[in-house]
């Protein structure tokens, strides 16, 4: 093979250069460059792939086939179809070596049916067509498919918007053995039709007659929710309130009195026996004290009553099974709290702000583990029933007024911090707590229709009264002053600042 031309030198002089094999500076650089060029191009003919498509057509390359999208318009098919057409017939007569032509007007072509995979579309068909006239375009678009299905491999998954439209004309207009089957199917099918809904004839009857007894139980059912009973009550019952509210959704008077049977029935296993006595570190006021601090917590956070008293009342739960420290005892009301939260309030608490009310004395991972320990004592039952549930239900069947329930509210609130009144049960303080604040306002004694619905007689509450009315009397210190001064406050009608009871003539 001769040596490349170097341009800029003389031809001779490099290549008797290069047979001596003496070489200077300049004619390394030279060979360097040489070196560096790019090679030639090769001008040999690369082997064409079987099968490939036409040039006029750029096939996408799809993530899960190869899926062309040359035609991806109506609007755009006329000039492509020409195009394919025109190239289709030149490749055919190329092959064949006839001079046919291709749009001759007037002239009848009639298709020539080569051997070819069947389509994988399905041919559309419409119904009640018989006959299809086959104008010179389609015989075009035909040749061009059996062209094109002539260039693919067996192997190919080659599937173009053409290809719909030419099988869909071939398999309608070309088969009429076609038509016939479907003619044939299309009969069939009318007739089973026709057969169902012979069938169908009769069951109307028995339809309409199911679906009116089904719109009559409706109706009943309806009817029975929407009628007010009408119940026999004791003697010296003054009203119903349930009756009378039946029509209410949110006071659920159909099962009220069910509901609150049942809160009293699970009292027995909540039970908090005289702990005090186990408990080496603590003392009655300090227990008097975590309490008036979770009441400060309450106020503070703007929670629910109700999130109190189940907080004291997991306090008193877990100190009658768990011996506390008293440097754990604080811990162990915020814990509560917390639970407390989660299971009363809509939108409780962070962890954080715990943390915070309790001036950064624990940590968050104690907190967490006196929570876990406090459900694990409980049992994870929260369904605790509590003395102010009850006392709601009790305010709200004898009708008073809000100024007397806010007063019975400051009684029971009260007695949180008492703790000889630990074990008593929640529905019998509530009821002590009402008749105590309708005796502060004169308002009379124990009731029959409150009997009815609380279940007790006064014999029954009489003690729990009196111990209510001794606890008010009680001086407390300044560091107890929480629940007093809460409920001395305009928003609570004052209800803290009005004079006791000496005596109650119960």
């Amino acid at each position: 093979m001769a040596p490349p031309k170097v341009l800029g030198q003389n031809r001779q002089t490099s290549t008797a250069a290069l047979r001596t094999g003496v070489t200077t500076r300049r004619q390394n650089a030279v060979l360097n460059n040489l070196l560096k060029q790019p090679n030639v191009r090769d001008t040999r003919s690369k082997r064409k792939a079987e099968a490939s498509p036409l040039k006029e057509k750029t096939a996408k390359r799809s993530a899960f086939a190869n899926i062309t999208n040359a035609i991806t318009t109506l609007g755009g098919q006329s000039h492509v179809l020409k195009k394919t057409i025109t190239q289709a017939k030149q490749h055919d007569n190329k092959k064949s070596g006839s001079n046919i032509a291709v749009n001759k007007p007037g002239s009848i072509v009639k298709p020539i049916l080569t051997k070819s995979k069947p389509s994988r579309v399905k041919p559309i068909i419409i119904k009640d067509q018989k006959k299809v006239e086959i104008s010179s375009k389609v015989v075009k678009c035909i040749e061009v498919r059996q062209s094109i299905e002539s260039e693919k491999s067996d192997g190919s998954l080659y599937i173009s918007a053409l290809e719909d439209i030419t099988d869909s004309i071939r398999f309608s207009g070309i088969s009429s053995t076609v038509t016939k089957e479907h003619d044939k199917n299309e009969t069939e099918k009318e007739e089973n039709i026709e057969n169902k809904e012979n069938v169908c004839e009769t069951k109307p009857e028995e339809n309409d007659k199911n679906n009116v007894s089904f719109v009559e139980e409706k109706k009943v059912s309806a009817t029975t929710l929407m009628m007010v009973p009408q119940r026999k009550l004791p003697e010296g019952v003054q009203w119903d309130f349930d009756v009378e509210n039946w029509l209410d959704p949110f006071q659920v008077s159909h099962y009220a009195m069910d509901i609150f049977e049942y809160l009293k029935s699970r009292e027995s296993l909540f039970t908090i026996s005289n702990y005090m006595e186990r408990q080496v570190s603590l003392s009655q006021w300090m227990r008097a004290l975590l309490v008036d601090w979770m009441v400060e917590v309450q106020e503070s956070f703007e929670l629910n009553h109700e999130t109190l008293y189940l907080a004291v009342k997991l306090v008193d739960l877990y100190l009658t099974k768990v011996t506390v420290s008293k440097e754990t005892l604080q811990l162990l009301g915020a814990a509560s709290l917390f639970i407390a939260c989660k299971f009363d309030e809509r939108i409780p608490p962070m962890v954080e702000d715990f943390l915070y009310i309790c001036d950064g004395a624990y940590s968050q991972r104690e907190l967490i583990r006196m929570e876990i320990s406090v459900l694990k004592v409980v049992n994870f039952d929260l369904g605790i029933p509590l003395s102010y549930r009850f006392l709601r239900r009790y305010a709200r069947c004898a009708k008073v007024s809000m100024s007397t329930l806010t007063l019975a509210r400051f009684i029971l609130e009260h007695s949180l911090m008492d703790y000889s009144m630990i074990t008593f049960s929640d529905s019998k303080m509530a009821a002590a707590a009402l008749l105590l604040a309708m005796l502060m306002k004169d308002l009379g004694g124990w009731t029959p229709t409150l009997e009815y619905y609380s279940g007790y007689k006064l014999e029954d509450i009489r003690d729990i009264c009196h111990l209510l009315n001794h606890s008010l009397h009680k001086k407390q210190k300044d560091s107890l002053m929480t629940v007093r001064n809460k409920y001395s406050h305009p928003v609570f009608h004052e209800v803290a600042k009005l004079p006791l009871k000496e005596t109650l003539d119960i």
